[in-house]
């Protein structure tokens, strides 16, 4: 399956990103894209490239977005709907349920047989 989502790029601690048009089996570091169509600075919180065509042109041919390109592209009003978390859920405390010892078994008595 296709998928827009964002590849990291830039120094350590001063990250761009681009956005691109990839296979959703390649990880985001294989380089392995089929087209770069923009890029997102979020130090500045801009998009300095977008090519709103090609990205609804891949969206045609059925390409799935990412959560963050969806968030991104809702907010740059390139495309309408609502916004997705992307948040990790939250997952409450196990609770330890107090470990209850069974009282061991005592065998009944066997009967003698009847003679």
């Amino acid at each position: 399956m296709l998928k827009i989502r964002l590849q990291r790029t830039g120094r350590k601690h001063e990250n761009t990103f681009r956005i691109v048009a990839t296979d959703s089996k390649n990880s985001a570091k294989s380089g392995k894209i089929l087209e770069v169509l923009g890029s997102y600075d979020p130090r500045r919180d801009e998009v300095t490239v977008i090519n709103a065509d090609r990205i609804k042109h891949w969206m045609s041919v059925g390409a799935g977005l990412s959560g963050t390109v969806n968030n991104l592209l809702i907010s740059k009003k390139i495309i309408d709907g609502k916004k997705v978390n992307v948040l990790p859920k939250k997952t409450a405390p196990k609770k330890e349920e107090p470990v209850v010892e069974a009282a061991p078994e005592v065998p009944a008595p066997a009967e003698a047989p009847a003679a």
